[in-house]
């Protein structure tokens, strides 16, 4: 649990986002940016866990010709390709960084442990869960907020490739609204998008606030966490 008056977040880093305008891989400007932004956050003192989606490689419904808990499985290693390559620029960036996998993974990460965590932390690492919970039919929105609540963070800073959280997909309806503000049982009586629904109950019941906002924008992350987006949808409870 938390260290009593230490701020801590921990920040959701969507793949596709991290990819840039290739959309696959990574873009490494993209990357360099968000370890700036970070470093910035983190040189205020604030802790910081990081999670990240795997869907600049592989989503699990992507392998449709193979059984769900096997995609799921190739969706956990995206997660840690990614979490290993962020964390080493962050690295590059003056960080410290630490990768945790709820599996045995060789050299490349510790085994996931709340006391570990908590340790890495208030020594001033930055943080990486890769690996989602380590079982399938679990998103990395559910490895987020279970995380998230684990270590006692604040809140939750949810970086996607949109700025906010609609009342349907703008993609498809371009008359889509964006809440600027809307509360984690609205999220779930309405059915919305944001964060899968078992990580939005897991947010109500542990009363885990989050903000949702567009990570390709200049100092988005910083803002999320300041209060002073222009755009992006917080989520309270």
């Amino acid at each position: 649990m938390q260290t009593k008056n230490k701020k801590r977040v921990l920040l959701k880093l969507s793949g596709e986002a991290l990819a840039g305008e290739k959309k696959t891989g990574f873009d490494y400007d993209t990357v360099k940016n968000v370890a700036s932004e970070v470093k910035k956050l983190h040189d205020t003192g604030v802790q910081i866990g990081i999670v990240i989606g795997g869907g600049n490689f592989w989503r699990g419904r992507t392998g449709e010709e193979i059984t769900r808990s096997r995609a799921d499985q190739i969706g956990m290693l995206a997660t840690v390709m990614n979490c290993v390559y962020v964390s080493d620029v962050f690295r590059g960036c003056g960080m410290e960084s630490v990768v945790f996998t709820p599996f045995v993974c060789g050299g490349f990460s510790k085994l996931y442990s709340v006391d570990e965590t908590e340790k890495s932390l208030n020594d001033g690492k930055i943080v990486f869960f890769a690996g989602g919970t380590g079982h399938p039919y679990f998103s990395t929105d559910t490895a987020t907020a279970l995380r998230a609540i684990e270590i006692g963070a604040d809140r939750i800073l949810l970086a996607k490739a949109i700025d906010g959280v609609y009342d349907s997909d703008p993609k498809i309806n371009p008359d889509a609204k964006r809440y600027d503000e809307i509360s984690i049982e609205d999220v779930i009586s309405q059915k919305l998008q944001a964060i899968d629904l078992t990580a939005s109950i897991m947010c109500m019941e542990n009363k885990m606030p989050m903000t949702v906002f567009l990570l390709n924008e200049k100092d988005s992350i910083i803002n999320a966490y300041n209060g002073t987006l222009t755009t992006g949808t917080k989520i309270t409870v």
